[in-house]
């Protein structure tokens, strides 16, 4: 930077005041500078939020499933739009596999309720299409001859003449909503003293993602008019879940949207955004962290001492910055900025599918003049004023079209990893400075 002598002298050659006070002025103003400030979703998306398995109680030498008179539970999370889809074999036949229909049990009705009670009536039993049928029960000492055909449902009878129950009459399905986006799904084996009476294996179960408002998976585990894949021939031949599994847990993460960034520059040591351990300041940041909507904290921050320049920048196509999405590239956003020598930067973006988590630098923000890959400094935090509900699976969040039904008053705190298995920062987002 420059500076002035400001003895003011009469200067030969008729140099006037007015000329050396505006060279002065000149000098002694802060040196502007630019770099590019860039924020890019590099996760890759999977098409399930949820997924697992269940089994009967039984241990050695009684085999882990479900017998007549019993019942198992599985709980989860789930909001509007999305269902649950599960397969457990018909033990006593020869590939035979309860489920529901796809996309799954519907868990919420049009107006945004859970869905509590007998579901029934949504269970099928379908047929995998890889070993002839026999007459229920002979399977268990004469397995059928392998066939190949597709999944298909069995109503009635199957392609043998072999007649069957509805499904409903073999097995009851409950849901119980307990809250906050949580279920509890019961199936209690009802097939007793049925003319198809059967255990049933230990089984899968699998709730998809949704991206605006589309599930990502609409058939999870089958596919009716298909043929059988993934694994599903070892749980309909045999009860053995093991590989059907492993193929679920390996298209199952928790993945986001990431909303239009805010970008701030400012002079001084204060984090004009927020401070961990204090709560929000209610200046705008929980509509970024709760919605995604920038405008409250925009406009704030121009009062806001130290600050020097705000920024909303949205993605070109989408306005938020999608994930990976098969082939397509994750969203990004690129703003060029200007600085002066000492300002710092921070910056303020929603993790899209949760109540209200927001990425953001550390509370000392960084350096204006900073260069590089600068992700090993953002933070996922709690803004601390709606309660968490599983990321993706969640009715109060905003991409779900819901709005926070259960505030709280916390202080910011960084989302630990325990609660949730919500993916590494690094694995998200990558937040670039390039001079």
């Amino acid at each position: 930077m420059k500076h002035c002598n400001h003895r003011v002298t009469l200067l030969a050659g008729g140099l006037s005041l007015s000329m050396l006070f505006a060279s002065c002025m000149k000098d002694d103003m802060p040196e502007k500078m630019g770099t590019t400030f860039s924020v890019e979703n590099v996760l890759m998306s999977r098409p399930l939020a949820q997924s697992g398995t269940f089994k009967g109680m039984g241990t050695d030498p009684v085999p882990p499933v479900i017998f007549p008179g019993q019942e198992i539970s599985i709980r989860f999370s789930a909001g509007k739009g999305q269902a649950l889809s599960f397969a457990t074999m018909y033990g006593w036949s020869n590939d035979l596999f309860f489920a529901p229909a796809n996309p799954g049990i519907a868990l919420f009705d049009e107006s945004g309720m859970p869905v509590e009670g007998d579901v029934s009536a949504q269970i099928r039993l379908w047929d995998n299409g890889t070993r002839v049928n026999q007459a229920p029960g002979m399977s268990v000492d004469h397995p059928g001859a392998v066939e190949t055909a597709p999944v298909m449902e069995v109503s009635g009878t199957d392609m043998q003449g072999n007649a069957y129950v509805p499904a409903s009459q073999l097995m009851k399905g409950t849901l119980a909503y307990e809250g906050n986006s949580v279920f509890t799904f019961t199936i209690r084996n009802i097939s007793g003293g049925t003319a198809n009476e059967t255990p049933f294996s230990p089984g899968v179960w699998a709730v998809s993602n949704m991206l605006g408002g589309n599930l990502l998976s609409a058939a999870p585990i089958y596919e009716s008019g298909q043929p059988t894949a993934n694994g599903l021939t070892m749980l309909a031949e045999a009860g053995d879940n093991s590989t059907l599994s492993a193929y679920l847990n390996d298209q199952t993460k928790i993945f986001t949207p990431l909303s239009p960034v805010l970008i701030v520059v400012y002079s001084g040591m204060e984090n004009p955004l927020y401070k961990l351990g204090e709560k929000d300041r209610g200046k705008g940041l929980a509509d970024i962290a709760q919605t995604g909507d920038a405008t409250a904290l925009e406009q704030s921050l121009m009062a806001y001492p130290g600050v020097k320049k705000v920024y909303v920048v949205k993605a070109a196509a989408t306005t938020v910055l999608l994930p990976f999405l098969g082939d397509d590239a994750g969203g990004s956003i690129e703003q060029r900025i200007e600085y002066s020598e000492g300002d710092r930067i921070t910056f303020a973006t929603m993790f899209g599918y949760s109540n209200d988590w927001f990425y953001s630098f550390g509370d000392e923000g960084v350096s204006a003049a900073a260069s590089g890959d600068l992700s090993d400094k953002v933070k996922l935090l709690d803004n601390g004023t709606a309660v968490d509900q599983y990321p993706g699976a969640g009715n109060s969040q905003g991409a779900f079209g819901g709005m926070p039904q259960t505030p709280e008053s916390k202080p910011i705190q960084v989302v630990g990893m325990e609660t949730y298995p919500v993916p590494a920062v690094q694995d998200i987002i990558r937040v670039k400075l390039m001079q």
